[in-house]
């Protein structure tokens, strides 16, 4: 590799500097056969040569592993989440334009680059220059939690920024459709970024601008919603989040386009090939050499984003020995306007399509561009701008999905395209009904090339629209979507033609031909949608178990798009005088377009610092992340971002591809044979203990040694010299498996009497009695699926053995570092003091990182120990997926007694979790969420049992509130259907039945500083829930397809580890003073985004009485810490607060006398002084969580150190013929005592809301019946995005709160806001309950969770959905796909 200057990130010793001047890197890529062209470009303005590039390397791989520049992450793999997101530039030599575009830098070949310049985040700002305006505001604005994901929504704001320096909120909420983060909640990104916004703050004069950051009634607030005070003025607005001051932003000051790639662009536009042992890339540049290539190579794919191919060649495994880079082919680039339309050459990106049709519906007249707003629409939801600036139409078209968001589109609107060949020439072929010949193939045949797209104007008769339905509105893939185009007889409402055009119902995209030619000659009214619906069920059938699943919804969207498509063109015919009764008016409303969503707003609020509080006191201050700027400039470091180590090796799993087999064969010659491949490690290469257990002991194989019992179990390892080497070398390692039956199910687990031992009960008072007392009884069952943790840094471990005294250390990111320690010495026949386990910081936990970071860790160890070398491992998202679990699906069964009036007096309830293959943390999982099945409410007589079931799934492991959302849900449920049987508003049974103070829980303990009627009254009045049910009421009473729902749900959480694992609830912390003053602290706890290391860090500066700027906290190690709890269970800020203050305080006793003697001395001198006098300068402290002494066997004592409550109030609005819904708003009152952070506080609050959400709304784990996992990555599972956020989300920290409990009155935070989300779906539940009234079916009905677009649709029951005939009954497995806590 060869540079103009050394690139940064990169030591000296790689390079020498050649006569010319230009630094040659020693780490290019070595010769793979034959010599081929160069590949020059930049990166971040330094030139590169690359001699012999490899066309299987990602720009990102590239980045990371031969620049050093690690900013970028891989999250995905596959253009998913965003993470690796960095801005290229182009020159136009037609327009004598630069334009710049994001990408996904881990699909972006780096062939592709040649002559174009590539922009990372280390090349934007850096904490040793400066920040980047967009760096400064996103840290500032409390933006960043875990930061992994940071880097990759840096450079999308950048990017936009560059093109357009003073957006609209709109551009910026809709710039991040590609991005992803697990953390937040979004809404401070949003909110750091519209300062960049020009216009004026919606707050009027009560914007927070307007007060400098003022009181207000003794508490601080934050609006989130911010623009430029002054609407004329022609600067963009300094203010970032609360009115900090931040820098300037400056367009003009950005770095320079690379000249070279100007003055010498005609040397970059010439014919190219590059070439390894397995693949040649070809980038011609003219159509006739793409003739000649395809006539040579016939099954060569052509390649413009590599948004496909990548991803098949990567996940699918798919050989493609030549590839054809169609990016520089005048003809194919091309757009044209001609008198019957617009032609796209078929290498236009779809964002210039996208731009193109914007232009083309501004000038031209509305009928004749009808197709190109619905295709514009369409392209709204097609995938994230990231990829569909690189993704071509011609892509699209020739990838031939079936469930092509635009390919039904073109079909309907009669688009032709031209492809031509060498041997045959120009051709045009019309997208018809015979276009589609199979499942992926077109009439095109392999030698011809797509040369371009032509799509029709339509006429004053013609009407046009384009359907999708996802799981998910951004940035989703389509479960069914469709073209629709209808033309009418002149001056008449009678259909000429018409054309039904469906993706998602077949193999292909396929045309309902049967029911066009019915509905031609009809005239246009209620009786040809009757019409259309019963040909419809016959045109478009579906058989049961075919791939996708949800049979019935798939079938009831096809009559609901065309009824959609219906009132779209009748209100359109209306327009021109077509006369229609009143009731198709009032449907047309409610039962056009989609549920439109408005900018986001929100306001925070919370306490002020009490008056006199010292300034250098930095409790209670909303201090910003300690790591925030380290993660928006890219230069945080994660386990994967560790330099390479001389030597260091690379580990990647051999998994079981099975869910329940004996191995028969494992062979691994195949492998070995493999260049760089250095070994195969497996149960026989373990010195010590073979097994490990989170909590049983010995539970769990390091290696599958005779059988497996799910898929994903780990068999053995390969370990090569480069990452792609040990993938390749997994893939070889054959296995012969005896198949035996899985167990999958909940149920499955129950008929085969499948259970781990352990049952979990509580009780208190007597059923008999209660159920006596008790005016009504209901009984019934409910459902909760499992959720992935989806952290965007997956599982991740390096192990570095020492040369001397048998030390092997290990960098992971664990949540419980001693865990790694402890179980890793075991596995080596060492003892634990020669193990040293360390933790910078996680790209995200929630759980998922205390116990199955272990898996991970344990075999990099053992290879790391055979080979005496370095060894790293980071799961590919597809792997993490599959190998470490997820939460646990639950069942519930009840039988609940209440009074007339609500009241509940006695409940019986089971539950069941799906625990997987092992037991891991399931006991406590369930223990959490036995004690946490009351929620908020007090029942005088109750019993809860609890079962793990055992099944052949991966192990479900910790998730963000263990089990105690799922025991919430299932009583939540309850009250809920109960108030459908009072007729009685859930709100009135929810607020009779709150705990009041004092009274006691069913394990038996005083629910005391609870607040839960103070929060339910705060709630309700400051979300105005009267006026706006009212509201809710009204609107539902006028809408027939769009409802309106509305709920307020209380939580209470118990903090603190509950027995059997009380003993957790200790910590230990090391601080240290320095002579210059500074102080270093280590304590157990883990910095995963929550803020962990910021609050210790301020207390501190309240406990030492220094700023906060003179502590460092370095990272989390066990050579400093004798034994870590793990960094869960929401006791982060409490154990580790307590063991921080107490070492301080010792601390300070020691400095006293110095201060007494020197008052008006500094910390430094005092520190100096006690060092003189031979002081100590470092103190260890300790604590433990007092009074935890409840006895399991009385079901008496104090089982939580304390509760944490809060209430939730939620607005949504659904559509009942898609299952589409938006939240509206929520108004959240939770309390955290006296904050340690306001602004960490609400972040976590707003975080867990949305993972909550994704919970009960969004999130849908998949598993055949056969027991495999069918989502593995960002392109299967839909974590919530940012258009998921409420459109109004204001959080409020209850005012006056003291804790005695924990650290400075503060209480823990990172769990208990999560349930609070369930306010969403029992809203949902709410507005369906409306439509089902309008049906005339009863509102009584049972939802599980989560809430998908597919429940909601068919609970709905109308007239489309009940013409659909039931596909299965109870017992029968003919469901494709099922959850894996259930099913149908």
């Amino acid at each position: 590799m060869r540079t103009s200057q050394p690139l940064q990130g990169i030591p000296m010793e790689f390079y020498c500097q050649t006569q010319d001047g230009i630094y040659e890197s020693s780490i290019a890529m070595g010769h793979r056969g034959e010599v081929t062209d160069e590949l020059i470009f930049f990166v971040n303005g330094l030139r590169i040569v690359e001699p012999n590039p490899d066309p299987h390397v990602t720009l990102l791989q590239y980045l990371r592993n031969r620049l050093r520049l690690t900013g970028s992450k891989l999250g995905c793999g596959e253009g998913g989440c965003g993470a690796c997101t960095v801005m290229v530039s182009r020159y136009n030599s037609r327009t004598d334009t630069i334009s710049h575009y994001s990408v996904n830098a881990c699909l972006a070949p780096i062939c592709s680059l040649h002559g174009l310049a590539v922009t990372t985040v280390e090349g934007i700002g850096s904490t040793k220059t400066r920040l980047h305006p967009v760096q400064e505001r996103l840290a500032k604005a409390h933006g960043s939690q875990c930061g992994f994901c940071t880097p990759g929504i840096v450079m999308s704001m950048y990017t936009l920024l560059r093109n357009s320096p003073q957006p609209t909120q709109e551009q910026i909420e809709d710039n991040f459709d590609g991005n992803l983060c697990r953390c937040t909640g979004y809404r401070a990104i949003l909110q750091g970024f519209e300062s960049f916004t020009k216009g004026v703050c919606g707050m009027g004069e009560a914007c927070c601008r307007n007060r400098n950051g003022s009181s207000l009634n003794g508490a601080h607030v934050r609006i989130s919603k911010q623009y430029n005070d002054n609407p004329s003025s022609d600067g963009v607005s300094n203010g970032a989040a609360n009115g900090v001051n931040t820098m300037p932003y400056d367009p003009s000051q950005e770095p320079i386009f690379p000249p070279e790639l100007k003055t010498r662009h005609s040397a970059f536009q010439t014919s190219l090939c590059y070439k390894n042992d397995k693949v040649t890339w070809f980038r011609p540049v003219s159509l006739e050499e793409v003739y000649e290539l395809k006539a040579k190579f016939p099954s060569a794919k052509m390649v413009v984003g590599n948004t496909e191919v990548g991803i098949e060649i990567k996940f699918k495994k798919m050989d493609y020995p030549v590839l054809i880079a169609a990016t520089h082919i005048t003809e194919l680039m091309q757009t044209r306007v001609t008198d019957t339309g617009l032609v796209f050459g078929a290498s236009v990106t779809l964002s210039t399509l996208q731009a193109v049709l914007e232009k083309a519906v501004a000038e031209r007249p509305e009928s004749q561009t009808r197709v190109f707003a619905s295709i514009l629409e369409m392209l709204r939801w097609f995938a994230g701008h990231q990829i569909r600036n690189v993704a071509s139409i011609g892509g699209n078209v020739m990838t031939a999905s079936p469930i092509s968001d635009l390919n039904p589109l073109f079909v309907a609107a009669g688009a032709e395209l031209t492809v031509g060949s060498k041997a045959n020439g120009i051709r045009v072929v019309k997208m018809d009904k015979h276009f589609f010949t199979g499942y992926r193939k077109t009439a095109i045949a392999s030698e011809e090339v797509l040369v371009s797209v032509h799509l029709p104007y339509t006429s004053q008769n013609e009407y046009f629209s384009g359907f999708k339905q996802a799981h998910r509105k951004d940035d989703d893939i389509s479960i069914v979507n469709a073209g629709m185009k209808v033309e009418f007889l002149k001056g008449t409402d009678v259909v000429r033609e018409i054309t039904l055009a469906y993706g998602g119902m077949a193999p292909t995209i396929v045309l309902a031909t049967k029911t066009m030619e019915a509905l031609v000659g009809r005239s246009w009214n209620d009786e040809l949608v009757d019409e259309a619906c019963r040909t419809l069920e016959s045109d478009l059938p579906l058989d049961p178990g075919s791939p996708g699943g949800m049979v019935e919804y798939r079938r009831t969207l096809t009559t609901s798009f065309f009824f959609k498509f219906y009132l779209s063109v009748t209100k359109r015919l209306i327009d021109k005088g077509h006369d229609v009764n009143n009731k198709i008016v009032s449907e047309i409303v409610s039962g056009c377009g989609d549920i439109t969503r408005a900018v986001s707003k929100g306001v925070q609020v919370f306490e002020d610092v009490p008056d006199g509080q010292s300034p250098g006191d930095a409790v209670g201050r909303p201090l910003v992340h300690v790591s925030a700027q380290q993660q928006t400039t890219g230069e945080a470091v994660y386990v994967d971002d560790l330099p390479k180590h001389e030597d260091e090796l690379y580990l990647s799993m051999v998994i079981s591809t099975k869910p329940h087999a004996r191995l028969v064969t494992v062979d691994s010659s195949e492998a070995l044979d493999l260049p760089g491949v250095v070994d195969y490690i497996d149960h026989r290469d373990i010195p010590g203990t073979k097994r490990w257990g989170a909590v049983v002991p010995y539970e769990e194989e390091i290696f599958a040694a005779n059988e497996v019992i799910c898929q994903g179990q780990i068999i053995g390892a390969v370990v090569a010299d480069t990452q792609e080497r040990a993938r390749v070398g997994a893939d070889k390692v054959k296995i012969v498996y005896e198949e035996l039956q899985p167990i999958i199910t909940i149920k499955e687990a129950e008929a085969a009497k499948s259970f781990f031992d352990k049952v979990t009960s509580l009780s208190r008072g007597d059923l008999e009695v209660g159920f006596s007392q008790s005016d009504h009884f209901l009984e019934g069952e409910i459902e909760i699926g499992s959720q992935e943790h989806f952290y965007l840094e997956t599982q991740a471990a390096a192990a570095i053995p020492s040369r001397e005294e048998g030390v092997m250390e290990l960098y992971t990111n664990s949540q419980f570092p001693s865990q790694i320690q402890h179980t890793v010495a075991e596995t080596l026949g060492v003892r634990a003091n020669k193990v040293i386990s360390r933790v910078k910081r996680i790209g995200g936990g929630f759980g998922g990182k205390q116990s199955r970071t272990i898996s991970v860790a344990l075999p990099v160890a053992v290879a790391a120990n055979k080979l005496r070398r370095p060894v790293r491992c980071m799961l590919d998202r597809d792997e993490d997926m599959v190998i470490t679990g997820t939460r646990h699906a639950f069942i519930g069964r009840y039988k609940v007694g209440f009074t007339s009036t609500g009241r509940i007096m006695a409940y019986d309830v089971k539950l069941f979790s799906n625990s997987g293959s092992t037991i891991d943390l399931s006991p406590e999982v369930m223990t959490k969420a036995v004690s946490g099945v009351d929620n908020a409410y007090f029942i005088p007589h109750i019993n809860v049992v609890g079962r793990m079931c055992k099944t052949n799934i991966p192990s479900a492991t910790a998730f963000r509130g263990f089990g105690a959302p799922q025991g919430m849900f299932v009583t939540e449920s309850v009250i809920d259907k109960m108030a459908d049987f009072l007729n009685i508003p859930g709100e009135v049974i929810r607020s009779k039945n709150l705990y009041k103070e004092g009274e006691l829980t069913h394990y038996n303990q005083p629910v005391i500083d609870a607040h839960l009627p103070r929060l339910w009254s705060e709630c309700v009045s400051q979300s105005g829930f009267t006026q706006r049910r009212k509201e809710v009421d009204k609107f539902n009473s006028e809408s027939r397809w769009k409802k309106r729902g509305l709920c307020v749900i209380p939580t209470k959480f118990g903090l603190s580890y509950e027995a059997p694992s009380k003993f957790l609830n200790q910590a230990c912390a090391l601080v240290t003073l320095y002579l210059d003053g500074s102080v270093l602290v280590s304590h157990c706890g883990v910095e995963m985004g929550q803020g962990l290391h910021t609050k210790m860090i301020q207390v501190t500066s309240r406990a030492l009485g220094v700023p906060a700027s003179d502590v460092f906290i370095n990272d989390t190690a066990t050579d400093k810490i004798p034994y870590t709890s793990p960094t869960a269970a929401s006791s982060g800020s409490d154990l580790n607060g307590g063991a921080v203050q107490n070492a301080c305080e010792i601390l300070r006793g020691r400095l006293e006398p110095y201060i007494k003697a020197k008052p008006k001395g500094n910390w430094s001198d005092w520190v100096s002084s006690a060092y003189m006098d031979r002081v100590p300068l470092s103190a260890s402290g300790s604590f433990f969580t007092k009074g935890l002494d409840y006895d399991e066997k009385l079901n008496k004592g104090t089982f939580f150190n304390y509760f944490s409550c809060g209430v939730a109030c939620s607005e949504v609005e659904i559509d009942c013929l898609t299952g589409d819904h938006q939240v509206l708003q929520t108004d959240i009152v939770m309390d955290v005592g006296r904050s340690l952070n306001p602004s960490i506080d609400i972040g976590q609050i707003e975080g867990a809301f949305m993972q909550g959400y994704g919970l009960f709304c969004l999130e849908q784990q998949k598993i055949s019946p056969a027991g495999l996992v069918l989502t593995r990555g960002p392109g299967t599972y839909k974590i919530p995005g940012f258009k998921n956020i409420p459109v109004t989300l204001n959080v409020t920290l209850l005012k006056d709160s003291v804790n005695k409990r924990a650290v400075y009155s503060s209480k823990g935070i990172g769990e208990p806001p999560l349930f609070l989300a369930s306010s969403v779906f029992f809203a949902i539940k709410d507005a369906i309950k409306s439509a089902r009234k309008d049906a005339g079916e009863s509102r009584e009905f049972r939802l599980d969770s989560p809430a998908t677009p597919e429940k909601i649709r068919m609970a709905c029951r109308d007239q489309f959905s009940k013409q659909v005939r039931r596909t299965w009954c109870e017992g029968e497995n003919k469901m494709y796909m099922i959850n894996s806590g259930y099913q149908r």
